[in-house]
């Protein structure tokens, strides 16, 4: 089973990074945090979190839910007749007496382990037909856009890029990426998650967007860490999603003088631009 190792200012940094890189939503992957920031001085941060993520395995059907499923078949098959008690009412007197009737179960080193399969491992999926499943999605996302556009994907190993390139293609990329971020997560159903793949990394690009944002984001991150380390004051970006904060910490982790900080939550996440001795 696939699993990513990513790093962060803090914690949940770390998290947003490993579920970006695994391609999951919080809910199917599972975290051990390998190492945490510490404490300096001042309230200074040191080091940097770091974590493991794995996607979360298929669990099998909880009791509770088979028991139900049980009871809901024998109801069924009882022509949906309550039994009655000596005075005639409807009651659960009859449940009672019918489970005690019931041989008891084998004790549970002697039942056979039921579900086996589904908790065995996945066998991988083939990344041909992953990249097969995502081609065929984006361009009937093209088609359905009414737009002249080329798809074409790349892959590397586990890492799958699929670029859409043509004119007038901004309608597909919304304001600050937020369709493209969008249609990333459509691709990701429709190819990994609808093949059961956990092995492989897909990125969607439009029209070349990701790299003019990720260069106009690091300018614009060195422009404020210069303001920053004149005036001697703090800095509140605006909410950005988890890939473009990622890109300016990454800009200035290595600029003296100053430190980044992220603070508040989703999807009103921002980054705090404050000089190194704050």
């Amino acid at each position: 089973m696939r699993s990513v190792e990513t790093t962060g200012k803090t914690i949940e940094d770390a998290k947003r990074e490993a579920l970006d890189q695994l391609g999951v939503a919080e809910d199917d992957a599972e975290f051990e945090v390998l190492e945490e920031p510490s404490a300096g001085l001042f309230g200074r941060v040191r080091g940097e979190a770091r974590v493991r993520a794995w996607v979360r395995p298929t669990t099998p059907r909880g009791k509770t839910e088979r028991n139900d499923r049980r009871r809901s078949s024998n109801t069924r098959s009882g022509g949906g007749k309550e039994r009655s008690d000596r005075n005639g009412r409807g009651s659960r007197n009859g449940e009672r007496s019918e489970r005690r009737d019931r041989p008891a179960r084998a004790p549970r080193a002697e039942r056979p382990e039921r579900d086996e399969e589904d908790r065995a491992p996945r066998e991988p999926v083939d990344p041909n037909l992953v990249t097969e499943a995502a081609t065929e999605f984006l361009k009937g996302l093209v088609t359905a856009f009414g737009v002249t556009a080329d798809v074409s994907i790349e892959r590397k190993e586990d890492e799958i890029d699929a670029r859409v390139d043509g004119d007038e293609l901004g309608l597909m990329v919304g304001p600050r990426g937020s369709t493209l971020l969008a249609i990333q997560d459509l691709t990701r159903v429709a190819s990994q998650r609808r093949l059961g793949d956990q092995e492989t990394r897909l990125r969607v690009d439009i029209a070349g967007y990701r790299e003019r944002r990720r260069e106009a984001l690091s300018r614009f991150a060195l422009k404020v860490a210069e303001d920053v380390k004149a005036t001697g004051e703090s800095r509140v970006l605006e909410p950005m999603p988890s890939a473009d904060r990622k890109v300016v910490h990454d800009t200035l982790m290595e600029v003296e003088g100053v430190q980044t900080r992220s603070e508040g939550e989703e999807p009103r996440r921002r980054i705090v631009v404050e000089p190194a001795d704050a």
